[in-house]
């Protein structure tokens, strides 16, 4: 039995990111920023020193430096499946990281590795942190991935990720009636938790928060995605051009938003973390029982 088509197209991604990289991405990645930096903001209720910290689809890189502060004595690592993002993350002249305190740490101590979320080029258990900003939507199944990430933690290490909910850009989808997908799937946060669970995490939370950003036109809204990186890369996408008349209709229908001479585009962020506890179950499915050394018959 054949494995079913992805709904995802992994070229494309790469493809859509290649292109945001040669085209100044740092520039224009204002809302991945800000969704970085409310994760920093959750990282002070949470106590934890791993000796290692991987930040996973880490881009060019923009939060190495804020962890590598944060966890000054641990290793910091930053993979990404883009050699395209990552080599523009290693160019250090760079003008708009030295204006910008979110980019301007040092990122000499912390290494770059191209590596597909599948298959992490790292030991089980050698993880204390796993870092994830605005990744797993661009997955075909965030399970596999999931389970990976809980392979390369070691006990009492801790996933911390974002990634959009089904809200994101309604507005966009809701402009469109030809029969085309034109944004990601976005998965819920209650299903995120539920996947948690199935790949072994031990107490999952889980919460929404909702950004708007808003632009003077539609065409401004597809530049940002573009350059981005953030323009649709499903494969029920349209392949070709869009037809005049068609486009003339998603523009009037987005345009029945327009507040105050701005036309909204709305983001769901979904903020989670859970922990990978000591196992109570081998990998056939039996269950682990511990004794106490110390308990002794008499």
């Amino acid at each position: 039995m054949s494995a079913p088509a992805p709904f995802v197209d992994s070229r494309q991604v790469r493809r859509n990111f290649a292109r945001a990289a040669a085209s100044g991405y740092d520039a224009v990645a204002v809302l991945q920023r800000e969704v970085g930096s409310r994760m920093l903001e959750r990282l002070d209720y949470v106590k934890i020193d791993p000796g290692r910290v991987l930040d996973l689809g880490c881009g060019t890189g923009a939060s190495l430096g804020a962890l590598s502060e944060r966890y000054a004595k641990s290793q910091v690592l930053g993979t990404d499946l883009s050699e395209a993002m990552l080599q523009a993350g290693r160019k250090e002249n760079s003008r708009l990281r030295w204006l910008l305190p979110f980019l301007r740490a040092s990122r000499r101590s912390s290494a770059l590795v191209a590596a597909d979320t599948l298959a992490l080029p790292f030991t089980s258990g050698s993880v204390g942190l796993i870092w994830s900003n605005l990744m797993l939507h661009w997955l075909d199944d965030p399970v596999p991935a999931f389970r990976e990430m809980h392979r390369v933690l070691n006990v009492g290490g801790l996933l911390m990720f974002s990634t959009f909910g089904p809200d994101t850009l309604k507005e966009l989808r809701a402009s469109f009636s030809d029969g085309y997908v034109h944004t990601q799937r976005f998965a819920d946060m209650h299903d995120y938790g539920d996947m948690l669970l199935e790949c072994g995490y031990a107490d999952p939370v889980m919460d929404v928060d909702v950004l708007t950003m808003t632009y003077s036109s539609i065409d401004d809204l597809f530049r940002d995605l573009r350059q981005s990186g953030a323009a649709c890369a499903m494969q029920a996408r349209r392949h070709g051009l869009m037809g005049r008349s068609a486009w003339h209709a998603a523009r009037t229908e987005y345009e029945k938003y327009l507040f105050e001479g701005r036309l909204p585009a709305t983001f769901e962020i979904v903020y989670g973390h859970a922990w990978k506890a000591q196992a109570r179950k081998t990998a056939d499915g039996s269950t682990i029982v511990r004794f106490d050394p110390k308990q002794r018959l008499r």
